[in-house]
């Protein structure tokens, strides 16, 4: 069982940076892939960024590439995600989310899930 604690989200103007932190409880937490989506108003949750077991390999999604990074730190159970040059249409709510399977953008393929974290981009 994974328990996982975002934080980190708020307002920011356009242009601006915020990262993100999720926090997992677990001995396992180690061997999860973690993903983060997000999910704005009216819309459907939407794949952001993944990242494999040891961090060596990442994956992300065309709309935030060269703007988000993801990362963790095995050592503090926490994964981030750092994003830079903020835009309006990046608000929604983030969720940090583990899989127990390899790397992938769905969000089937990801077992526990946190409560998520608001991100507002204001133009």
């Amino acid at each position: 069982q994974v328990q996982l604690v975002e934080s980190g989200g708020g307002l920011v103007q356009a242009g601006g940076s915020l990262r993100l932190s999720c926090l997992a409880s677990g001995r396992t937490y180690k061997t999860y892939t973690m993903g983060w989506f997000r999910q704005a108003p009216g819309k459907e949750r939407e794949f952001v960024a993944a990242i494999n077991w040891s961090g060596g390999t990442t994956y992300y999604t065309d709309s935030v590439k060269g703007r988000f990074t993801i990362s963790r730190d095995n050592a503090k159970n926490t994964v981030y995600l750092q994003m830079n040059s903020l835009k309006p249409e990046d608000t929604a709510v983030y969720s940090c989310a583990a899989s127990t399977g390899i790397l992938s953008g769905r969000s089937g393929d990801y077992n526990y899930w946190g409560q998520g974290t608001q991100v507002t981009v204001s133009s």
